[in-house]
């Protein structure tokens, strides 16, 4: 009885201040809370049936759930939403409730509707009588307003997503697959103290690859077969060592309601090939690579392996494979910014095995090793993180200050030249304007390129600004981070006092703004825009406007992406407009790519030139939308500058 008591007052402490309940009065809460009923459900297990008749709501206090429907002909069941801690199921009920005439509405979703534990869960069952009692108070009329309206926004940007994918999949599936459709529910696990040995031993007798480290219940690291081999084997170790001393701590992890793609992207991003699955900080199975392209392309893993497995003599066949990845990801539909994401960590594991091969090659052939440390950088569309097919080389080299400057020279110049060499033939054209670490104006230590970028400051002639908006889209690729740290000091000290560079900077891009499609007069006379050049009228304008804006407050680089956070965590850009600039450059992107790869499938001539013929009506009014928030996003740089908007 004593235990009931506990147990309750704990339970009060909790929803005393739910708005479901009498906030701050605990005897109202008590007498109300008397009438509802704690549950407890094991995982899998059914919270709410079909066809079953609700009687009131149901506030998740710990664990998750899932509300889906059985899908008989694919003997599947579709995730409709995900409820956890804090929130309520049965929402739908509410309307019978509310009086609503079932004559006047389709029940069928509410009989199909099931309810299940994804985890354990805790659950209190609300009768509808609370809700009658508390009817009268405006609070809790705007909770469940609020709770109805957020959830139904959820569900929607959650099926149109997952609808519009699934028509691509061509694999019979009805929607696409989430993480939970595809790992391994079993959880092999050990402790830190746990010897090596119990570990193998584990795999063994499993047949598994991976084990993931556990203490008190909680994730703390994960050993693969690899990390035995390398970790233990190789270095000659006894197999008593712990566990712990040979983990990878702190993992990356990934959500089981995540996507396919978002597996896809994390595995291939960071170079791992097993997942924990992990929700509120618990465990609820493991996911491989191996197991994830199996599911939905099994050409993938062959394509991956051969970019893994390249060297210097198979560098030209990296090409071919990373455009078989991209080729996948846009035929499946994966959202552009993470097939974007997903193709630049290969092009930059490509790079980076470039430099490794010109490094090798001067010590193998020279004798010849780094003096001092350096950094590689790329700009253009690599250095925005958005180069989807091979173009043109565009990089520099940053190295430190040193006595000897005659042998620092001397030798990066030579590994400009072999980084060149080994990046044509991985497929890379030399850049036409020579803007490539072969070329001594592209290469240098800390203080040239203070003073040629102070040049470009002080001299802004129109070739030097043009030089300078493709220095700006600069990203780190490889090198020294305590370099590059100081190299973007030195840039912060002088770009504090550009006013009248970023305003020559700002000054061009005022004679290329972004177009407006939606023009009713010329309409009238049939001179109506029949194509535009979506690289030279959109994207350029839109990518040289946010790196001045960038600059203007102190953002020196980052891919556009980055750029608007940043922007956004410095109040210039409102979260809202921020979200809107993102979906705006996301619909340009996806039609940019997906009509250059078209091209480059079909064998034709590459051009940025897109005929509105080729369009629907739909992705007319989104170009139409998307080329309106460009334009504002523009105009907020013109902006500094009054004297450019006052004609």
């Amino acid at each position: 009885m004593t235990d009931q008591k506990q147990s309750n007052s704990e339970l009060l402490s909790v929803v005393r201040f739910h708005p479901l309940f009498q906030g701050g009065e605990p005897e109202a809460a008590a007498s109300l809370l008397s009438l509802c009923e704690e549950k407890t459900y094991a995982s899998g297990e059914i919270i709410l049936q079909a066809n079953q008749a609700r009687t009131g709501l149901v506030l998740v206090l710990n664990g998750i759930a899932e509300v889906f429907v059985k899908d008989a002909a694919s003997e599947r069941d579709e995730v409709l939403e995900v409820v956890q801690k804090g929130e309520i199921l049965g929402f739908s009920s509410l309307a019978d409730f509310l009086g609503v005439d079932k004559k006047t509405r389709d029940t069928k979703s509410e009989t199909m509707v099931e309810v299940r534990a994804v985890e354990d869960v805790r659950a209190l069952h609300v009768p509808f009588d609370i809700i009658a009692k508390r009817w009268g108070d405006p609070k809790l009329h705007d909770y469940l307003l609020t709770q109805v309206a957020i959830r139904i926004k959820d569900i929607y940007g959650s099926l149109a997503e997952q609808v519009k994918l699934a028509r691509n999949f061509g694999e019979g599936d009805a929607l696409v697959m989430r993480v939970q459709d595809m790992m391994s529910k079993s959880i092999i696990s050990c402790s830190p103290d746990d010897p090596v040995q119990k570990v193998a031993s584990l795999m063994i007798e499993h047949q598994i690859s991976s084990i993931v480290v556990l203490e008190n219940s909680k994730l703390k690291g994960i050993i693969t077969e690899r990390d035995i081999v390398e970790r233990v084997v190789v270095q000659s170790k006894s197999f008593e060592e712990k566990a712990k001393s040979i983990m990878t701590p702190n993992p990356y992890t990934i959500s089981r309601f995540s996507y396919y793609y978002d597996a896809l992207s994390t595995f291939i991003l960071n170079g791992v090939k097993h997942l924990p699955v992990v929700d509120d900080g618990h465990v609820s199975g493991i996911l491989s690579l191996s197991d994830l392209l199996r599911k939905k392309n099994e050409n993938m893993m062959k394509v991956i392996k051969k970019i893994e497995d390249a060297d210097a003599e198979s560098l030209s066949q990296v090409k071919k494979a990373i455009y078989e990845v991209l080729d996948t990801l846009l035929k499946e539909k994966v959202p552009i910014l993470n097939t974007l994401e997903i193709i630049t960590k290969l092009y930059d594991r490509l790079v980076i095995r470039a430099i490794n091969i010109a490094i090798n090659d001067l010590e193998k052939n020279e004798g010849l090793t780094p003096p001092v440390e350096f950094c590689f950088y790329q700009m253009g569309s690599a250095g925005r993180a958005e180069q989807f097919m091979l173009t043109d080389q565009d990089h520099f080299i940053v190295f430190e200050d040193c006595h000897d400057k005659e042998e620092a020279h001397a030798y990066f110049k030579k590994l400009g030249e072999k980084i060149v060499y080994y990046l044509e033939l991985a497929g890379y054209a030399r850049c036409k304007g020579l803007m490539m670490a072969s070329e001594a104006k592209w290469r240098g230590t800390l203080l040239e390129w203070e003073e040629r970028v102070r040049e470009w400051r002080i001299r802004s002639t129109n070739d030097n600004l043009l030089l300078a908006i493709n220095f700006f889209s600069y990203r780190r690729v490889y090198g020294s981070e305590k370099l590059h740290k100081q190299f973007e000091q030195n840039l912060e000290k002088m770009m504090a006092r550009s006013e009248i560079f970023l305003f020559r900077l700002a000054q061009i891009e005022h004679e290329s703004p972004i177009p407006t499609l939606d023009q009713p007069i010329r309409s009238l006379f049939k001179l109506e825009r029949k194509s535009i050049d979506m690289k030279k009228e959109i994207l350029f304008p839109y990518h040289h406007g946010l790196q001045i804006l960038s600059l203007l407050h102190g953002v020196l680089s980052g891919t556009p992406l980055e750029r608007i956070e940043a922007l956004e965590k410095k109040g210039v850009l409102s979260a809202r407009f921020a979200n809107d600039v993102r979906a705006a450059a996301s619909q340009v992107l996806a039609m940019y790519v997906n009509h250059r790869w078209q091209q480059a499938k079909r064998g034709e001539k590459l051009t940025s030139v897109l005929e509105f013929v080729r369009l629907s009506t739909r992705e007319k009014e989104e170009l139409i939308i998307s080329l309106k928030t460009l334009q504002e996003m523009q105009r907020k740089l013109f902006h500094h500058f009054p004297i450019l908007t006052r004609f």
